[in-house]
C-alpha cells in the first residue's frame, strides 16, 4: 500500500505521497530532488495555492531526510472523553485545538502526553489509551525553521473536575463537546487536528481533497 506523510504549514500542507494525489488540480508540485524544507518555508507561506506535494518512492524515508535537515522539536498531546462521552477541547491564537505541549527532558512520550493535557486543562487523566496517529508541522521559532513532531493519545476522564484553561500558555477557553456539537471546532482548527479527528473516528469526512 502506497505511504503518503502530511507536514502543515499553518493552513497550508505539503504531502510527501508516493502516489499522484486525488484532484491533482488542486496541488503544486515540489520537486523531491530539489526539496529543502529551510528554503521553501517562505515561498509555500506566501504561495496563493494551500495544497502541496512531493513525488516520491519512498515516503517513509523522506520524511525522515526532511526530519533530518532541520530543528526537530518532540511533543505530545491527547483526545480526552469524559463519562458523558464527550470530547476535550482548548481554544488557543484565536483557534479550537487540542491540549498538547513539547516531551521534557527524561520524560516520556506518554508521560508528557499526560502531563500536559493535565496541566494545560486542569483534569486528572484516569485512562491513557492507544496512540491515534503523529502529526507534523512547521514553523519558526528565534529566526530557525523548525519541525515539530506531535504524537496523539486517546485518554479518559472520570469526574466533574472544574476545567481551567492555562492561561500561561495563551490559553483561553477550555470546554467540552460531543461528538455532534463539534461542528464549529471543524470550521476554526488546524488541519492537522482534523488529521487527529479523523483519525480518532471523530469524523469521517475530510474536509478537503487530501
Amino acid at each position: 500500500m502506497a505511504q503518503k506523510y502530511r507536514i502543515y504549514i499553518n493552513e497550508k500542507v505539503i504531502l510527501l505521497t508516493e502516489t499522484l494525489p486525488e484532484r491533482l488540480d488542486n496541488y503544486q508540485q515540489i520537486d523531491s530532488q530539489t526539496f529543502d524544507l529551510k528554503i521553501i518555508y517562505t515561498w509555500i507561506v506566501a504561495h496563493k495555492r494551500n495544497l502541496f506535494y512531493v513525488l516520491c518512492p519512498n515516503a517513509k524515508a523522506f520524511l525522515k531526510q526532511v526530519k533530518q535537515s532541520v530543528t526537530l522539536i518532540k511533543a505530545a498531546g491527547g483526545l480526552v472523553k469524559n463519562e458523558k462521552k464527550a470530547f476535550l477541547f482548548i481554544y488557543r491564537n484565536d483557534k479550537w485545538d487540542l491540549p498538547k505541549g513539547k516531551i521534557e527532558k527524561d520524560e516520556t512520550v506518554k508521560e508528557a502526553a499526560v502531563r500536559e493535557v493535565e496541566e494545560e486543562c486542569n483534569i486528572t487523566v484516569s485512562k491513557l489509551e492507544d496512540k491515534i496517529c503523529k502529526t507534523y508541522h512547521v514553523y519558526v521559532s528565534k529566526g530557525d525553521v523548525v519541525l515539530k513532531k506531535t504524537w496523539w493519545y486517546d485518554m479518559k476522564c472520570k469526574g466533574q473536575t472544574k476545567l481551567k484553561p492555562q492561561l500561561e500558555e495563551g490559553i483561553t477557553d477550555v470546554r467540552w463537546f460531543k461528538k455532534d456539537e463539534i461542528d464549529p471546532i471543524l470550521s476554526n482548527t488546524f488541519p492537522s487536528i482534523i488529521d487527529v479527528l479523523e483519525k480518532a473516528e471523530l469524523i469521517t469526512e475530510r474536509q478537503w481533497p487530501l
